[in-house]
């Protein structure tokens, strides 16, 4: 349990540190960015599995590589219709994904 609430806090600071550093993403406030972590939560719980089994055998050929562009996808996805929440395009979509992606690798690594 507290491992899902370090999860969770470290998706809202990572959200928050790229709102900082990558142009183009931007997230109004900490309250927008808990409710995009928990949105980003729940999506990654039920939805991705299904995308990355859909996308194996691309995902195969890549060396795991398209997760991050299914991530950026997702990211991407959640910032359509959350308020306060908006992404300019796929590039920093995909940056916010790898910068996620990061801060989620260093978390476990921590925990």
């Amino acid at each position: 349990m507290m491992s899902l609430i370090v999860k969770f806090l470290a998706t809202v600071f990572a959200l928050l540190l790229i709102t900082r550093y990558v142009p183009g993403f931007s997230v109004e406030s900490i309250y927008t960015a808990l409710i995009v972590a928990l949105i980003l939560g729940v999506i990654s719980i039920t939805l991705k599995p299904i995308l990355l089994l859909l996308t194996l055998p691309i995902n195969l050929l890549t060396l795991g590589l398209f997760s991050f562009v299914i991530n950026a996808l997702l990211l991407w996805f959640v910032a359509s219709f959350v308020d306060g929440f908006t992404i300019a395009g796929f590039v920093p979509a995909l940056i916010g994904a790898l910068v996620l992606a990061l801060v989620h690798w260093v978390v476990e690594r921590l925990t």
